[in-house]
C-alpha cells in the first residue's frame, strides 16, 4: 500500500531559529518515514518580500543546505524550488479566473497589510491563490501548517472545489495537519519566538553565540519556575528531568541556564558542523535540489496536462 502523500514550502526568508526546527524543520524529518514528503522552497512568495538578486540567491541555497543539515533525507524527501516549475504560475492564472476579489480579501495576510496602511502589491493579495496551485499539483492528502496557517489550506480546498464544480473532478482536497504539541515556541522574552520580536535562538548558532541568547532570556521569579527558560529548555529534555533539576536548582538561575546552554549545544553541535560540510560542496547540494525538480515536475506537468484538457485549450 503507498503511502500518503506530504507537502509543505517554505520562503527563503532568512536564518533559521529554534521556532522554525521545532515549529516545523523536525517535524517534516520525522514525518518523512511515514508519508512521501514532497517541501518546496517558495521562492515565488518570498518575492513579495525580497527583491535583491544576491540576497535571494544566497537565501535559497541557506535553505537548501538548512534542511540537509537537519536531516532531510533526499531519498525519502522531494526537495525542488518552486520557481524551477512553471506550472505552478500557470495553474494560478486559471485560479484567478474563478476567485472573487472580495473572496480574497477575507485572507489574513491581505487584512493584516490593509490594517497597516500599507500599499499592497498583487503578490500580497493573489498569494492565496499561488500557495493553491503549490499544493493541488501534487496531490497531497496532507499539508502541514500552523494553526495560524490554516486558512489557506481552507482557501485551497475552496479553489479545488470550485474547479471541480464547474470542470470535473480534477484535484484532491488536502487536510491541513495542526502540530499541536509544539504550537508555540517562545522566545527569550516569553513571546512567540519570531525574528519581528529580535527574540530568536539561532539553529545553527556558534557555542558563544548560544551561550549569549540563553544568558540574556528574561527570568521571572514570580513563580515557583523561571517560566522562559523552562518552556525552552522542555524542548530539549523531558519534563520529568526537569522538574527534578530545577526543583534541586531553585533559585539558581545562572546554573540553570548554564545547563540549557549544554543541552541546546547537544542538539545544535551536530547539524551545524553537517551543515558546515554540505557548504563545502554547494554544487552537490544544488544537484540535489535540481534531481527533486525534475521529479516534481512530472507529476506537475501530467496534472497539468489534465487541467489544460478540463478546460478546453488542449487541441493538439
Amino acid at each position: 500500500m503507498s503511502k500518503k502523500i506530504l507537502l509543505s514550502g517554505v520562503k527563503p526568508t532568512g536564518r533559521p531559529h529554534l521556532g522554525n526546527y521545532f515549529g516545523a524543520m523536525k517535524q517534516f524529518v520525522d514525518l518523512s518515514n511515514d508519508y512521501d514528503s514532497y517541501i518546496f522552497i517558495a521562492d515565488y512568495h518570498a518575492l513579495n518580500f525580497i527583491q535583491n538578486k544576491e540576497e535571494m540567491k544566497e537565501n535559497i541555497i541557506g535553505v537548501l543546505l538548512d534542511y540537509l543539515a537537519v536531516g532531510l533525507d533526499p531519498k525519502k524527501v522531494t526537495l525542488y524550488k518552486q520557481s524551477d516549475i512553471s506550472e505552478h504560475t500557470e495553474l494560478t492564472w486559471i485560479f484567478d479566473t474563478l476567485t472573487t476579489m472580495p473572496y480574497l480579501m477575507r485572507a489574513h495576510a491581505f487584512k493584516d497589510a490593509e490594517a497597516k496602511n500599507k500599499e499592497i502589491v498583487i503578490g500580497t493579495f493573489n498569494y492565496p491563490m499561488l500557495m493553491a496551485a503549490d499544493i493541488l499539483l501534487y496531490g497531497p492528502d496532507v499539508v502541514p501548517v500552523g494553526a495560524d496557517q490554516k486558512q489557506h489550506v481552507e482557501i485551497t480546498r475552496d479553489t479545488a472545489e470550485k474547479f471541480n464544480r464547474i470542470f470535473g473532478d480534477t484535484f484532491k482536497l488536502p487536510e491541513p495537519m495542526i502540530m499541536k504539541e509544539v504550537a508555540v515556541v517562545p522566545g527569550t522574552d516569553g513571546r512567540k519566538m519570531s525574528k519581528s520580536y529580535n527574540n530568536t535562538i539561532p539553529l545553527f548558532a556558534e557555542y558563544e553565540e548560544i551561550k549569549k541568547s540563553v544568558m540574556g532570556i528574561v527570568t521571572d521569579s514570580s513563580g515557583e519556575l523561571p517560566q522562559n527558560v523552562y518552556a525552552i529548555h522542555k524542548l530539549v529534555r523531558s519534563e520529568d528531568e526537569l522538574k527534578k533539576i530545577y526543583e534541586e536548582k531553585k533559585g539558581s538561575y545562572k546554573e540553570i541556564k548554564e545547563l540549557l546552554i549544554e543541552d541546546l549545544e547537544k542538539l545544535i553541535g551536530p547539524m551545524r558542523e553537517r551543515r558546515k560540510e554540505f557548504e563545502k560542496d554547494i554544487p552537490k547540494a544544488l544537484a540535489i535540489l535540481k534531481a527533486g525538480g525534475e521529479k516534481a515536475k512530472k507529476i506537475a506537468e501530467a496534472k497539468m496536462d489534465e487541467v489544460r484538457e478540463k478546460i478546453g485549450i488542449n487541441l493538439y
